[in-house]
């Protein structure tokens, strides 16, 4: 998706859901606007590892994205896979509180 701006809930929705919000300024998009229908399909090519969008032209549009956001997107990472490369410690974690205070973790069903 290419757009000016985007509002906040929307803009984080889209990494969230795998979704690259390009935002690129007002003349660019006009440029974007103007290309000729005619000459049959439009397409770009966005390269999010070198931040540009590029259209069969070879008119090159550079776009900014936030350093974490671009590694989750080109790692394929979600918050739960975020979350995961911390299993180990999460697990250190729960052993150790599991030792400190063995009351929280009792089998209450009993």
């Amino acid at each position: 998706m290419i757009a000016g701006s985007y509002a906040d809930i929307f803009f984080n929705n889209c990494f969230k859901n795998g979704v690259l919000p390009v935002v690129l300024p007002s003349a660019d998009i006009d440029s974007l606007f103007g290309c000729d229908a005619e000459a049959g399909p439009f397409s770009m090519e966005i390269d999010l590892e070198r931040q540009t969008a590029a259209t069969d032209s070879g008119q090159v549009y550079r776009f900014e994205i936030d350093s974490f956001k671009k590694k989750c997107l080109l790692e394929g990472l979600d918050d739960i896979a975020l979350t995961l490369q911390h299993e180990s410690d999460i697990a250190a974690y729960e052993e150790r509180r599991m030792n400190e205070v063995p009351w929280l973790f009792s089998d209450l069903s009993r």
